[in-house]
């Protein structure tokens, strides 16, 4: 939905309903407009595809391709039919910055990544954890903003709250309690563990929690699947 073809190639908006660009009749921004194609998000594409195992060279040429007479790549292309008065053309620098720096540093960095074969700024270590040797975590995490409604067989469940809390916890519908004080992390939050030994046996485990000296009100509940 946010893609555009574009004389040089495909090209991409930040996002739909983007505000933050030139207005339809070419008109400056001035706190209202329309977002246009960044040729920064071609070059976030094209490392995309490298990472994937394809050829990033198409999206290579047709992020360089975006640039001026002089090498200078804009913040914004215009992917709108050409205006009348000549202005804005598609695939052309819209009234945005240009050059824009950013925009720079993703192509050097996409040249260094193609000539490598990998991405450039690619953790080596974090790579080779997680894509590699595939290591799973033993932890699910459950916060207000995301609210997990089930989690794998023998993992820890831990709460995370970004104040103190005293969480309560069952996994037999309340007919026994357990209370846990929140650790504090020092980085901004605070976090309390249902070990997966005391979750083994459960079907679900129901918690709530006290902040402030005020008990939330409503319980949560998170299921254990058997797999």
């Amino acid at each position: 939905m946010i893609k555009r073809g574009l004389p040089q190639g495909p090209g991409w908006r930040r996002y739909n309903f983007d505000g933050y660009g030139q207005k339809p009749d070419g008109g400056a921004f001035d706190g209202t407009g329309e977002g246009r194609c960044w040729p920064i998000l071609t070059g976030e594409r094209a490392h995309y595809e490298l990472a994937a195992g394809r050829d990033p060279m198409p999206w290579i040429k047709t992020m360089a391709g975006f640039a001026n007479e002089g090498g200078m790549l804009p913040e914004q292309v215009w992917d709108a039919d050409a205006l009348t008065n000549g202005r804005m053309k598609p695939g052309g620098p819209t009234g945005a910055a240009m050059p824009l720096c950013w925009s720079h540093a993703e192509y050097l960095s996409l040249v260094r990544s193609a000539s490598d074969g990998v991405c450039f700024d690619r953790i080596e270590p974090v790579h080779q954890r997680y894509t590699i040797q595939k290591t799973a975590s033993s932890i699910e995490m459950w916060t207000l903003a995301h609210q997990l409604q089930e989690i794998g067989y023998g993992k820890t469940l831990r709460i995370i709250l970004d104040q103190p809390a005293s969480v309560v916890w069952s996994v037999n519908d309340w007919q026994t309690v357990r209370e846990i004080e929140a650790t504090d992390s020092r980085i901004g939050c605070w976090s309390a563990d249902f070990p997966a030994g005391d979750l083994a046996a459960a079907s679900a485990v129901v918690f709530t929690f006290c902040l402030n000296s005020h008990w939330l009100g409503h319980n949560f509940r998170v299921r254990i699947s058997s797999k």
